[in-house]
């Protein structure tokens, strides 16, 4: 069903009524950005399930009148569902969700695609752009890190990106210049309990961080950057979800922001809060993180750690002393910033990669300060 030419230059007959262009992989990511199982998508586009199963894996191809079906259904048009420009897969063997337990998985899976649909776009522009390459440090750990290992590891990550002493001026910018990609989740249509997650092993060998549009703060957008780095560095090749790479992560990005050969003198040993108010705006991080990293380096005795944890109940989010708003990535934007500047129009480009301008448009809004505000109804 294929279109080509025989050894002796003859050319196949192309099946009447079938999609020839249709790129299953392109389906997998409209269905997963709808968030809609393929038993629901079958029964709207009138087929079996096996059926879409079959389309997303490239076993066979759907008739014209089945791909406008799914064009209606999944509200992309039937370009988009074309050979184009591929859109790189995000393994989720390799995605670590820190709300892997809480969250359904039909919404990891919507983040996912979402992941994959921007990493298209970054393919896209970095065809006429020279994007940052992926430098990130290699770091060797055991089979079974200890504390003190995982420790080392933030501090090799810290020189080896050339951080230097004191506070990380900006974590997300940090991670762009080194190569990673990174976006926050659009505001709607996406599930509030997919917190953040990252990847180091997608398809396009460049990794990439999801932030929660969410977490409106600086101090928390900071220390969730910098828990997806431990991810990138220590736990590539590692299943992702359980609760020990989770601690690792942890504990590395309170290392990483607050070295304890930098902080332990200055924090308080009992509950201090001008103190720790003063070291929140230092060090860009939470009072809940500060009263963490006071209790873990034994500076809190267990009775003040509990008191300071009632406290911070009580104030629930946010806490006092907003540090403003949460880091926010640039690259996309810029990148496509740049391209207008020198004539080289977006919807060209989308429209040559056959992606949607608009949905090119709303993952390049998760790439750059202005907030994303995509709709995606399921």
């Amino acid at each position: 069903m294929t279109d080509g030419s025989s050894p002796g230059g003859s050319r196949r007959r192309r099946t009447p009524g079938v999609a020839h262009d249709f790129d299953g992989r392109r389906l997998a990511v409209a269905r997963r950005l709808r968030c809609m199982p393929r038993s629901e998508l079958a029964r709207r586009i009138e087929v079996t399930p096996s059926a879409v199963t079959q389309y997303e894996r490239g076993l066979s191809r759907p008739s014209t009148s089945v791909l406008a079906r799914v064009s209606l259904t999944l509200g992309m048009p039937q370009e988009f569902f074309s050979r184009g420009l591929d859109i790189p897969e995000v393994p989720r063997s390799s995605a670590h969700f820190r709300s892997l337990r809480s969250t359904p998985a039909n919404r990891r899976e919507q983040a996912l695609a979402f992941g994959e649909l921007a990493l298209g776009v970054l393919d896209v522009l970095e065809q006429y752009v020279d994007l940052p390459p992926v430098r990130l440090p290699s770091i060797d750990l055991p089979p079974e890190p200890s504390e003190q290992d995982v420790a080392a590891a933030a501090a090799q990550a810290r020189r080896d990106l050339a951080v230097g002493t004191g506070p990380v001026p900006n974590v997300v910018r940090l991670l762009e210049a080194h190569g990673v990609l990174v976006v926050r989740l659009p505001t709607e249509g996406f599930d509030p309990r997919v917190d953040a997650f990252s990847s180091s092993e997608t398809a396009s060998g460049r990794p990439i961080v999801l932030m929660s549009p969410l977490k409106d703060d600086k101090a928390r957008s900071r220390f969730d950057a910098s828990h997806e780095l431990g991810h990138l560095l220590m736990h590539a090749g590692v299943e992702p979800g359980s609760r020990v790479i989770e601690s690792q992560a942890m504990s590395f990005a309170a290392e990483f922001l607050m070295p304890r050969a930098e902080i332990e003198a200055s924090l308080p040993s009992r509950v201090d809060w001008e103190t720790f108010h003063a070291l929140k705006r230092h060090w860009g991080v939470s009072l809940a993180a500060l009263v963490y990293r006071a209790h873990k380096l034994g500076r809190l005795s267990d009775l003040s750690y509990r008191r300071a944890n009632e406290q911070l109940k009580q104030w629930g989010h946010p806490e006092p002393g907003p540090l403003g708003p949460p880091e926010s990535p640039s690259v996309l934007g810029a990148a496509a910033e740049l391209l207008e500047q020198n004539g080289t129009h977006l919807g060209t480009l989308a429209a040559a990669a056959r992606i949607p301008l608009e949905s090119a448009l709303a993952v390049i809004a998760a790439g750059r300060p202005d907030r994303p505000r995509l709709t995606i109804d399921c």
